[in-house]
């Protein structure tokens, strides 16, 4: 299994930048598609980016398309969210997710391990 950290939140202002970090540790790390989610209060936890294995391929929500990019670093076993253009509905929690399957997926169910999540919160 894997274990994941998230960090990087924190308090920013809208129209900052931020970049959220996921290290990983336990089974090899490239073995894993992950993803980014989030939950703001009082709300389902929502996806928000996946990445392949390789790192090759990507997935967006609709809500954040062209302002986050995920990326990975197999090398360093760290997953990253780097998010510009922030506007106070970014606000929430931020989870790193892995799962064991291949193939790019965005619903919660299939991610297997979670990390504990780091919180952004975006000032008008």
């Amino acid at each position: 299994q894997v274990q994941l950290v998230e960090s990087g939140g924190g308090l920013v202002q809208a129209g900052d930048s931020l970049r959220l970090s996921c290290a990983a540790s336990g089974r090899t790390f490239s073995s894993y598609t992950m993803a980014w989610f989030r939950q703001a209060p009082g709300k389902e936890r929502e996806f928000v980016a996946c990445i392949s294995r390789s790192g090759s391929s990507t997935y967006y929500a609709d809500s954040v398309k062209g302002r986050f990019t995920i990326s990975r670093d197999n090398a360093k076993n760290t997953l990253y969210l780097q998010k510009n253009s922030l506007n106070p509905e970014d606000t929430a929690v931020y989870y790193c997710a892995a799962k064991n399957t291949a193939g790019l997926g965005k619903v919660r169910s299939e991610y297997d391990y979670w990390g504990q999540g780091t919180q952004v919160t975006v000032s008008s």
